[in-house]
């Protein structure tokens, strides 16, 4: 799960939330940050309704008047972690060939970051990946610009020589982003066997130099 940010993610209320009737509202926030607490605690199919409005300290029927639904919640986080993942990455794709160990370790570290302190959030959603259609299809979409960036990156690496030819660059992108999603999910869900969280980020940073390279030390431009 690698990327650049150079397509938001899109707003949530195309996907199930209601509007909400006022920007940064505090009991939206509150059933958000209500949600991602009890994910830390149980599954996602053991909160409900109910549980995320008391503890946003609401009503269910005001829970509604925010969300249609739980899944609508779970899909709101999704998409708010996916942007913040999405800025952390920022322009360092763009930066890759002044230092290219240095910028790819920078980007895994920093995509660490981002879903390591919600790992409630990724973990929910893989959990529910493979029977909600609505997160299956916005996992789809996030995870294809990121196989885009990374795409591309390949690409520029090897138009500059740094970079051997090899397989389609498109190819090496999805396995590259899809192991990574793998590995995060057996070290953020301890679903062993696990790289240890401490190890993880220079583990994908090796695979992903070699793969790409045939190296773990690339060289930068001049």
């Amino acid at each position: 799960m690698t990327a650049t940010a150079r397509t938001p993610a899109g707003g949530a209320g195309a996907r199930g939330r209601r509007a909400a009737r006022s920007t940064g509202d505090d009991r939206e926030r509150a059933i958000l940050a209500t949600a991602e607490r009890l994910l830390g605690q149980r599954p996602f199919a053991e909160v409900s309704v109910d549980d995320l409005a008391r503890g946003a300290g609401i009503s269910r029927p005001t829970f509604y008047f925010y969300f249609p639904s739980k899944d609508a919640v779970l899909l709101t986080l999704l998409d708010r972690v996916t942007e913040e993942a999405d800025a952390a990455a920022g322009n360092v794709l763009d930066r890759l060939a002044e230092a290219p160990r240095a910028r790819w370790r920078e980007l895994i570290a920093r995509f660490h970051d981002t879903f390591g302190a919600h790992r409630a959030v990724v973990l929910a959603c893989a959990e529910v990946r493979g029977t909600n259609a609505e997160v299956r299809r916005l996992w789809a979409r996030v995870l294809e610009r990121w196989v885009q960036a990374v795409e591309a990156a390949v690409v520029a690496e090897r138009r500059r020589g740094a970079a051997p030819d090899g397989l389609p660059a498109r190819d090496l992108a999805i396995a590259l982003n899809s192991m990574n999603e793998r590995v995060w999910y057996a070290t953020f869900a301890a679903d062993g066997p696990a790289v240890a969280e401490g190890d993880v980020v220079d583990v994908l940073l090796d695979l992903w130099l070699t793969c790409i390279y045939r190296t773990t030390t690339p060289t930068p431009a001049r």
